[in-house]
């Protein structure tokens, strides 16, 4: 009679496969860290450029005569939510609301989720230095409030 081998893996064969699954899992969660990190600098990069974007329409237009203009302004909205809520058109005859943002973006680098979008951003007024920003009676630039630094070596706040 011939022998009959059971059918199914040893407890050897076992313990090596998962030995190599462990090692290639150690591998993939340092990759996955940092595919989440480029995707968060991707969104602040965005969210920055957006902001920048609509800073620079609202002064355009405070310069073209469209903005009302007060005395000791320097043509920069005094909050953020300024953009988004928009300010009447000078120049229409319906005096009509300018908008210059849809709405604020968050800063995907700060985890606080209890402060508004327009509170989760470092806000420069344009009376500070570029190298010491801090808040005054306007709103000239926006920089994130993140501690860290980037995959390039420069600080989010630099960014």
């Amino acid at each position: 009679m011939a022998m009959h081998r059971p059918r199914g893996f040893t407890l050897i064969e076992l313990l090596v496969t998962l030995a190599i699954l462990g090692v290639l899992a150690s591998m993939a969660v340092p990759v996955a860290q940092t595919v989440i990190q480029r995707r968060n600098e991707t969104a602040l990069r965005t969210a920055l450029h957006d902001i920048r974007k609509g800073l620079d329409a609202y002064k355009q237009a405070y310069d073209d005569g469209r903005i009302e203009k007060t005395l000791g302004s320097n043509g920069y909205p005094k909050t953020l939510e300024t953009l988004v809520k928009g300010v009447p058109d000078l120049r229409n005859p319906k005096r009509a609301k300018i908008y210059f943002m849809r709405r604020i973006p968050r800063d995907p680098m700060n985890p606080n989720m209890e402060v508004t979008e327009a509170q989760s951003w470092g806000k420069r007024s344009y009376a500070s230095e570029a190298d010491e920003p801090r808040e005054g009676e306007d709103v000239f630039d926006v920089y994130s409030t993140s501690e860290q630094a980037g995959l390039n070596g420069v600080p989010y706040k630099k960014w």
